[in-house]
């Protein structure tokens, strides 16, 4: 469970970065890899991929000047929603915000954009109930469990040191 603040760590000195951020005058917090940092960025990049939208990387940088997170991991983690895996979610979320409104669901004969255009104002209310349910639960249980892993991380570098301190 190291690893993941490891990783981090590892990426946190680069030269080549360093005169970026200064050449363009980046506030370092954008970059910062710190666990709360970390964590907002997974979750502000998570929830506004699961957004059915277009411009999910511009919608995280109009955020930069509200919120201090990680913008090249959230900027990132809204590509969890691909050109792959966008008719996967949003049926997902169609077909969920459907149960959850009691409504009939319109079977498409392919989930494809020209379906999901021609039938935009039949599915449209349920799609986005759908996406405020996964938006928030995906994104906040990603909050919480990056936030777990790193504290966790953490304490077992800690007593790791203490027993190897004990030992010598």
């Amino acid at each position: 469970m190291r690893m993941i603040r490891d990783f981090f760590k590892k990426k946190r000195t680069n030269e080549k970065l360093d005169n970026f951020i200064q050449k363009y005058n980046i506030p370092r917090s954008y970059l910062s890899t710190t666990r709360r940092n970390v964590a907002r960025a997974m979750f502000i990049g998570m929830f506004i991929g699961l957004i059915p939208m277009p411009g999910h990387m511009l919608a995280v940088i109009a955020l930069m000047p509200f919120a201090r997170f990680n913008v090249p991991i959230a900027l990132t983690m809204v590509w969890v929603a691909n050109p792959f895996t966008i008719p996967i979610i949003y049926y997902i979320e169609y077909k969920t915000g459907a149960l959850f409104l009691g409504m009939h669901m319109i079977q498409p004969a392919h989930m494809g954009a020209e379906w999901f255009i021609k039938n935009l104002e039949h599915i449209f209310v349920p799609l986005y109930v759908g996406t405020a349910f996964y938006s928030l639960v995906i994104s906040s249980l990603l909050y919480y469990v990056i936030n777990f892993l790193w504290t966790r991380s953490v304490n077992r570098a800690r007593n790791q040191n203490k027993q190897n301190e004990e030992t010598i």
